[in-house]
């Protein structure tokens, strides 16, 4: 079975993506296994929706957010105990209802808040950091074929920019997973 090629060509441009489309999730994550399998380490892939398993399939450790946000949140607990502290047993030592300067119930709602204001900004930028967000060009929005990817088609995207990397090796490696179509997308940014 013959499989579809195309080139979506930039003035000046060199090849920078080759992206290869499929119906389902499982031709999707079979492909995303082949790649894995012959090394590649440079693909992704974009579905429409969460794909249980994909993430196996492509070879991705897991992932390192959950330590950021860890190590967020302890910096915003020991931020808020140090500030109660100082601004209450040093700074500005008041004796309120018998309370003694330094009073521990009393800590519990600003370490609170503070640990989950840290942990939330942990979470939110260090997802963008890792994803390498926000960013607004990348050569597989050149493809009007990709538009589908959100609606109900499936892709895996190869960038040439892989030590693993050869043109007719990597096409002939996706032609054998049976894609639908396969487009070589050039770019003059890469």
């Amino acid at each position: 079975m013959s499989v579809e090629v195309t080139t979506i060509s930039v003035p000046g441009g060199r090849p920078a993506v080759v992206l290869a489309e499929y119906d389902s999730p499982g031709a999707c994550m079979h492909a995303a296994e082949k790649l894995r399998d012959a090394g590649f380490t440079r693909f992704d892939a974009h579905t429409p929706f969460p794909v249980h398993g994909m993430d196996g399939a492509m070879g991705l450790p897991d992932s390192r957010l959950g330590w950021i946000v860890f190590g967020m949140g302890l910096t915003g607990l020991l931020s808020a105990i140090a500030l109660i502290t100082y601004c209450n047993g040093i700074d500005y030592a008041l004796v309120v209802g018998g309370k003694p300067p330094i009073s521990y119930p009393s800590y519990v709602p600003v370490c609170f808040e503070l640990t989950v204001l840290f942990s939330a900004f942990g979470a939110v930028f260090g997802m963008l950091g890792m994803n390498r967000l926000p960013r607004h060009h990348h050569p597989v929005f050149e493809s009007d074929r990709f538009r589908a990817f959100s609606d109900d088609k499936f892709f895996v995207s190869v960038e040439c920019a892989d030590p693993k990397y050869d043109t007719a090796s990597t096409q002939a490696l996706l032609e054998g997973t049976h894609p639908n179509h396969i487009e070589i997308i050039e770019d003059n940014e890469s």
